[in-house]
């Protein structure tokens, strides 16, 4: 299985990043199968980071092998969603942005892509319309609707569907909304999806 995640997503994330320009399409980029921390596992921050930023998303779960998906059949594709937390290595990502090269190893280290448990997407009536959040040590911190993405689940799908096949069990990370922030040793973690608590785990 595969990572594919979508960075710009939510406009006002972009202005607090200070991120100015306008995408045309959806920016993506990949995490490997290694990234995954699930089952409530605590994540351990790594030695190579001393800015390790909590990123809350929806997560979708791909349940057919697709090509070249049009944006009108790309809800057959996938069949639950959770919360995840695409965490990165923000002191990594600016170094590696100030040199011009590529960010992978600042979003893409082990245990980078924490997902919560998946409910089946016919749970909800409208996945464009989900309300998610994230809590820290019961206090919350950041929360995000779908409503409010640039780039919109099924259209995601069609465009990345042209460049790489997607398989039975890839995950699609849909991008942040306004509101990241550090993490720090021993804070408690616990994401949201509709009110229901669907991620939860510590930092250690």
């Amino acid at each position: 299985m595969k990572i594919i995640a979508v960075g710009m997503n939510y406009a006002q994330h972009n202005k607090e990043l200070g991120h100015t320009q306008v995408n045309t399409n959806p920016v993506i980029f990949m995490k490997p199968d290694s990234a995954i921390l699930k089952d409530g596992k605590p994540f351990f921050i790594p030695d190579f980071s001393n800015e390790i930023h909590y990123e809350t998303e929806l997560v979708v779960r791909i349940n057919r092998l697709g090509k070249n998906i049009a944006s009108r059949f790309a809800d057959r594709y996938y069949d639950a969603l959770t919360v995840g937390i695409d965490f990165t290595a923000r002191d990594l990502q600016r170094k590696f942005r100030e040199q011009g090269g590529p960010w992978e190893l600042s979003k893409g280290f082990d245990s980078s892509a924490a997902i919560g448990d998946f409910v089946p997407v016919g749970r909800y009536k409208d996945i464009q319309n989900l309300n998610f959040s994230l809590t820290i040590d019961g206090k919350e911190v950041q929360r995000g609707c779908t409503a409010d993405m640039l780039f919109k689940v099924d259209d995601i799908i069609a465009y990345v569907s042209q460049f790489v096949t997607l398989k039975i069990g890839d995950l699609l990370f849909t991008g942040t909304p306004v509101g990241v922030g550090p993490i720090s040793v021993g804070q408690h973690l616990q994401g949201y999806l509709e009110g229901e608590n669907l991620l939860d785990f510590y930092v250690r």
